[in-house]
């Protein structure tokens, strides 16, 4: 299903020798990471608590723990209940950082629990960053009444945000551990893509954050669709 998916995509990043010598080789040389399924306003699990990550061992210590955890399910899409909950763990994490970084992968809209904008403006005033891995092949799905033909703009101009926010489009679930192994060395080496990309392939697309102004399909369209539903 689409969190294993997810889950080996993130399990084969945290052990790629790139992503490892980004970690390594950093200012700090170590991240702090958490693990967060989620799916509606009420579900939000943490699978793997505030892990510090500092070399070989101790990166594929955590993706065998994410490959191991028992799985979790969930309906509807709730990105702005995911930020609400995720907004105070860096509060309380015993770990003091150069960068606070929410990095949400997901293949659908916000459709339940909030606005997605008053969530991102909540986590931008504590001066924490979103970034995005939009999964985008989620179109056309008859069977999903909340696909859309945009999720990536759809991400780039209403849940990405923060200094040097950008996504990583994952143009299919196969394509999911590139995009994130890719996406973890831009973020832990702190750097910030250009912009553009090429979808030759299976190659993902680098984005920047964009503004939500000119965006034409609205930042609620998630509720929109929920409502008619």
């Amino acid at each position: 299903d689409e969190a294993r998916r997810q889950r080996e995509g993130y399990a084969k990043a945290f052990t790629n020798p790139k992503v490892i010598e980004a970690i390594t080789s950093g200012l700090l040389r170590r991240i702090a990471v958490v693990y967060v399924e989620w799916a509606n306003p009420e579900l939000q699990t943490v699978v793997i608590d505030w892990t510090l990550i500092r070399d070989k061992a101790s990166a594929h210590a955590f993706a065998r723990q994410i490959a191991d955890a028992p799985p979790t399910k969930g309906n509807s899409t709730s990105i702005s209940a995911l930020i609400r909950f995720s907004i105070p763990m860096f509060e309380a994490n015993n770990y003091i950082g150069t960068r606070r970084v929410i990095d949400i992968s997901g293949d659908g809209v916000n459709n339940i629990g909030g606005l997605i904008t008053v969530a991102r403006a909540a986590a931008l005033a504590r001066r924490i960053t979103i970034n995005g891995l939009p999964i985008t092949d989620n179109w056309p799905n008859p069977s999903d009444p909340f696909a859309v033909p945009d999720l990536g703009p759809y991400y780039r101009h209403c849940v990405i945000g923060g200094p040097g926010a950008f996504t990583v489009e994952a143009l299919s679930f196969k394509d999911f551990a590139t995009a994130v192994r890719r996406k973890l060395i831009l973020e832990v080496a702190g750097l910030v893509p250009s912009g553009g990309g090429d979808r030759a392939g299976t190659t993902p697309l680098l984005h920047r954050v964009s503004s939500p102004q000119g965006y034409g399909a609205g930042c609620d369209i998630g509720e929109v669709l929920y409502r008619k539903h």
